[in-house]
């Protein structure tokens, strides 16, 4: 049986520097979002069974979300997040595609971090949720590599390994446009950032990848 590899040296990027870096992806997304045409924003993400609509109303649900109203949604959840976030993407997708857009561009900025995920918890959110956008879309972004860099080191840590539950046993992630891999066994080749996305637990469209990825659990 193969054995996972040895975990990869974790980044501690300077947290002006991270701050910068969600901000410029906050924008650069919202600059895709108001370049698409109307019927693209009900047109489905990797995330299943939400359109874009529903991943852009999740992306910016912290904005618009105080902490007494994320309490009062999550108890009417009984606590479950995910049972939660979907509810109100769902809901909150009845918004204008100018209004979700907005939401993103006017808090480039926000300070928002998710429980326990600090700055680049942050920054992995939008990058993931944007690349759940594109991907499925077609559109030929790639994110900045100093970015990408710190979402693998943040989606590699064992409490986000556990979080995603993807089946990466006895395969070896290694993306051939950049110096990355993961794991052992193997080898799965693609893009780094289409790698970030099976470690995330996507199934991406077929041809992005050279290898078999195990379904999930």
């Amino acid at each position: 049986m193969s054995r996972p590899g040895p975990a990869p040296t974790r980044l501690s990027p300077d947290p002006a520097d991270l701050t910068d870096a969600i901000a410029a992806e906050r924008r650069e997304l919202a600059d895709m979002l108001a370049s698409l045409p109307p019927g693209a924003w009900d047109e489905p993400t990797l995330c299943d069974g939400w359109r874009v609509r529903e991943v852009v109303a999740h992306i910016t649900m912290p904005f618009r979300y105080p902490a007494a109203r994320f309490a009062f949604e999550l108890a009417r959840s009984r606590g479950n997040f995910n049972r939660m976030a979907d509810r109100c993407a769902r809901r909150d997708a009845a918004a204008s595609a100018a209004e979700l857009t907005a939401a993103l561009r006017d808090n480039a900025e926000h300070p928002w971090k998710p429980p326990g995920g600090e700055l680049a918890g942050a920054l992995t959110h939008d990058v993931i949720h944007g690349l759940d956008i594109t991907v499925a879309l077609g559109i030929g972004r790639t994110v900045p590599a100093g970015r990408l860099a710190i979402v693998l080191d943040a989606i590699t840590a064992a409490r986000s390994l556990k979080f995603f539950g993807a089946s990466l046993s006895g395969i070896q992630l290694r993306a051939n446009d950049t110096d990355w891999s993961f794991g052992s066994g193997t080898p799965v080749t693609g893009a780094a950032q289409d790698l970030a996305l099976v470690v995330c637990g996507r199934r991406l469209p077929p041809g992005r990848l050279d290898g078999a990825v195990p379904p999930a659990c």
